[in-house]
């Protein structure tokens, strides 16, 4: 085997940063274990079928490896609290909460460049048995209850993106919600990047037997083009118990000089629900794996995903919804518009095991040209060893009409107004899917502010 190339991230970096760690021993070695997978691996190339369409020629690890080994303490200080950018469903859902005369969230963490700003969780629903705050904290604290989950999910050794999550991963947050608790109020995680900054962070959410709970997190910051911009290189893992309900929002809203690579992966158990929001709206150019395992039988996960691109951003999105059990449901949703010399990329599979009967999976993707020089590809794909099935896919792509524009402006609309109005119509069929009124209306707002004229 040809050896990689040195990235910089190595295992002297890793025994630096772990000198602070006060995380327990277990841990400590499933991370140096992906640091010595990391060693041997390159960067993805083209010949891997989820990565042909990404062109990572500029990537330059060595530059975030000297991030990594410069950002100084974990936990930043009282007095010294740098600005955080607020986030866009942070501010939607306490607008609506202190319209409502509610508390706005159950427990919140915020991070900015891997360290931490923020950690508080609600003094009743820490009574309640509820963990919640960042994993550094968490680990030391609830290691034996959390281990079974670690990394238990996602594949740390999928690619070199994967084993450097896995091996360099910081901040992040942590949620446990016990047997039978429910949760009101959502749970948020805000992680931010300073201009050239680095974040690894992790997320880990586990509902027990008929736990109920919402968990929101988002991305900003980050510089913009031309501008050393930023990394983030995240892991997401979801473990939703028998029973259990879990409505879970990623928003990546960074600038769009940042660089955004994630893995995410859901297991539903029997009669288990999910509900998983995706927004994708910054970046420079993003890569993300999106999976949702139903292991259990009844399972039922409904993935929704709201894209917008413009200027040269390139969003590539790998979904796959994996029928492991008898009687699941799986309906995916995503949509995404395209301005200017942008390209976004969504290929998806649904995948059904021999002993999966019953599987009912849908999978779609509809993306609308607002310029003649961006490009979309959808590839939507089925993969089914059962028999007793229904399975069903489809993909569309085209141009705003014309006339839809014209007639809008016969009514007194300007050609802006007019494009506004024809987007927000095509994203409507997804909005109406998201249950919670404060995102659906900050995505809506945040794409509506995007649209300029069609070309």
């Amino acid at each position: 085997m040809t050896p990689a190339p040195p990235t910089g991230f190595n295992s002297d970096l890793l025994e630096r940063l772990l000198a602070s760690s006060d995380q327990p021993a277990w841990a400590v070695e499933l991370r140096r274990l992906a640091c010595e997978r990391l060693e041997s691996l390159s960067l993805p190339d083209r010949g891997n079928e989820n990565w042909m369409r990404t062109d990572l020629r500029m990537f330059q690890p060595r530059t975030w490896a000297a991030a990594a080994g410069a950002e100084g303490q974990a936990v930043i200080s009282p007095g010294t609290v740098p600005a955080v950018p607020e986030g866009l469903l942070e501010e939607a859902i306490c607008q609506a909460a202190l319209a409502a005369g509610k508390a706005p969230f159950a427990g919140r963490v915020a991070t900015l460049d891997g360290r931490v700003v923020r950690e508080e969780l609600d003094s009743a629903v820490a009574a309640q048995g509820v963990v919640f705050g960042t994993p550094e904290r968490v680990l030391a604290e609830h290691g034996d209850r959390l281990r079974p989950h670690w990394f238990s999910a996602i594949d740390s050794g999928a690619d070199w993106f994967a084993a450097m999550h896995a091996a360099f991963h910081r901040a992040g947050a942590i949620l446990h919600v016990p047997a039978g608790v429910r949760v009101e109020a959502p749970l948020h995680l805000l992680s931010a990047v300073t201009p050239g900054g680095l974040d690894t962070g992790h997320v880990l959410v586990v509902l027990e037997e008929g736990a109920e709970a919402t968990f929101l997190t988002e991305t900003a910051g980050g510089g913009d083009v031309g501008t050393p911009g930023g990394c983030h290189c995240g892991g997401t893992e979801i473990i939703v118990g028998r029973g259990a309900s879990l409505r879970m929002v990623n928003l990546q809203n960074w600038n769009r000089g940042v660089w955004h690579f994630a893995r995410q992966r859901a297991k539903v158990g029997a009669a288990g629900r999910l509900q998983w929001t995706l927004g994708a709206l910054g970046s420079r150019l993003s890569q993300v794996q999106q999976d949702v395992a139903l292991v259990g039988r009844g399972a039922d996960a409904q993935v929704n995903g709201v894209m917008f691109t413009e200027g040269r951003q390139q969003l590539v999105y790998n979904t796959l919804q994996h029928h492991q059990a008898p009687g699941c449901h799986s309906d995916l949703l995503y949509k995404g518009a395209l301005q200017d010399k942008s390209r976004l990329v969504w290929r998806g599979m649904i995948k059904v095991d021999k002993v999966a009967q019953k599987t009912d999976g849908y999978q779609r993707n509809d993306t609308l040209m607002l310029s003649r020089d961006a490009r979309s590809d959808s590839i939507p794909g089925l993969e089914i060893e059962a028999d007793d099935v229904r399975c069903t896919h489809g993909a569309t792509s085209g141009r705003v009409d014309d006339e839809q524009i014209f007639y809008a402006q016969t009514r007194g609309l300007t050609a802006d107004e007019a494009a506004r109005l024809v987007v927000a119509g095509f994203f409507q069929q997804v909005f109406d899917r998201i249950t919670i009124p404060p995102v659906r209306e900050a995505l809506s707002a945040a794409i509506g502010g995007r649209i300029r004229r069609v070309t």
